[in-house]
């Protein structure tokens, strides 16, 4: 039961894992995302049509991220270039996702494709207890895995890392060196919406292997809140996101052995669980929030 319950979490938690990452790119430049459900709804929905029409899983992922991206692009323009308030904006984007994905996802229901399967990793795969749950997932999963160490370099050991941090924190810095914090929040944001793309084709095309309508059931939403459960860093993100993905084993688990618990409640235990682990962290941490998180920047780039 232990086994199922930790082997569930990665499962379950990937989509959440690889949105949260998305969205910490954003917030490190200094924009919040509410809109990552539509993103990852979007992502969900392109990536099955993808393969449904395609037969290649590879593609609905790559799909599912463009399409998430192409949502994503829509904050950002708004947000950036129009000066819209960032929490309305995304609110209205993660509504706008689920109306449009609801309306084109009406023929895929019923669909069937040949999706991501779990693939075992030799030798690995046969080591007792620890083996099943670390290395027997669908590729997508594996590459979500790969991408925490990537992405953790690549904020806090490169120039670019620089750039997004400074966006985040003191974008007129950026400014005074000749480069424009405005470009460098779109692509974050962006980059940001791909990510919650490939994470909602991953809950689509391998986890479920099916669409349903609203089918990442507020997935999006606990990415945002995950971030702050992280700090903004990407190792504690993808632990909140497993701890997510557990929660979701554990109702399912409990489902399957019968116990007389209310299903609703039990529908409950992952958004519960993961409020409780944001009280608890925030209580205890100094706040290490961007400064300029949220704020517009209303200077232009020179030359």
């Amino acid at each position: 039961m232990i086994a199922d319950i930790l082997t569930g979490a990665i499962r379950s938690g990937t989509s959440v894992m690889l949105a949260s990452q998305g969205e910490l790119v954003s917030e490190r430049a200094g924009v919040i995302n509410l809109g990552t459900e539509g993103s990852m709804l979007g992502g969900a929905l392109g990536g099955f049509a993808v393969t449904v029409w395609t037969g290649n899983p590879w593609l609905g992922a790559l799909a599912g991220g463009l399409c998430g991206l192409l949502i994503a692009s829509i904050h950002a323009f708004l947000v950036l270039s129009r000066g819209a308030n960032q929490l309305a904006t995304g609110l209205t984007i993660m509504f706008f996702g689920m109306g449009v994905t609801a309306f084109f996802g009406r023929d895929f229901v019923s669909q069937q494709i040949v999706g991501f399967n779990p693939v075992a990793i030799p030798v690995l795969s046969d080591i007792p207890f620890l083996g099943p749950i670390l290395f027997n997932h669908d590729p997508l999963t594996y590459l979500s895995i790969l991408l925490v160490p990537l992405l953790w370099y690549v904020i806090f050991r490169t120039r670019i890392g620089i750039m997004l941090r400074t966006a985040g924190e003191r974008e007129e810095v950026l400014f005074a060196s000749g480069i424009n914090p405005k470009l460098v929040r779109y692509l974050a944001v962006l980059a940001g919406g791909f990510l919650a793309g490939i994470g909602g084709a991953q809950l689509s095309v391998a986890y479920t292997h099916s669409w349903v309508e609203n089918m990442t059931a507020g997935r999006g939403v606990v990415a945002v809140a995950l971030v702050i459960f992280a700090s903004w860093k990407p190792a504690r993100a993808m632990l909140g996101a497993y701890l997510f993905g557990a929660a979701q084993a554990l109702q399912l688990t409990v489902q399957q052995q019968g116990l007389a618990i209310s299903p609703f409640f039990l529908f409950m235990v992952p958004y519960l669980l993961t409020l409780l682990a944001l009280l608890i962290v925030e209580r205890r941490k100094k706040s290490q929030t961007p400064e300029a998180l949220g704020r517009v920047f209303a200077g232009e780039a020179s030359g």
